[in-house]
């Protein structure tokens, strides 16, 4: 099962990040000024992530696919890492999809 980490950045902000089963980050979050928000930023993951329309495919300078998850307003509540490619990018969204709305939420602040 996965989990949502939230951690503090080194300017104090609250980030999270999905975790798979396997340990591997597959969502990671901007930076909240208060904790609260974060969680806020949580649920809205849980929510938006049954909905394929909110999975955003993008295309970094180095070539590398990628994906940002965005909310019911347009706003992108949060990105994945680079993938290797279209296959790999697809089973980082698959598992968005299947990990955000069970996932419990550890605190390593």
């Amino acid at each position: 099962m996965g989990k949502f980490v939230i951690t503090v950045r080194k300017n104090g902000e609250f980030q999270f990040n999905l975790k798979a089963s396997n340990g591997q980050v597959v969502l990671s979050s901007e930076g909240y000024t208060k904790k609260e928000s974060c969680l806020n930023g949580i649920e809205s993951v849980r929510k938006n992530s049954q909905d394929p329309s909110k999975f955003e495919v993008k295309v970094a300078k180095n070539g590398k696919p990628f994906f940002n998850l965005k909310a019911t307003n347009g706003q992108v509540i949060g990105a994945s890492q680079m993938y290797a490619s279209e296959v790999t990018l697809k089973k980082g969204i698959a598992s968005v999809a299947a990990n955000a709305p069970t996932a419990p939420v550890v605190e390593e602040i």
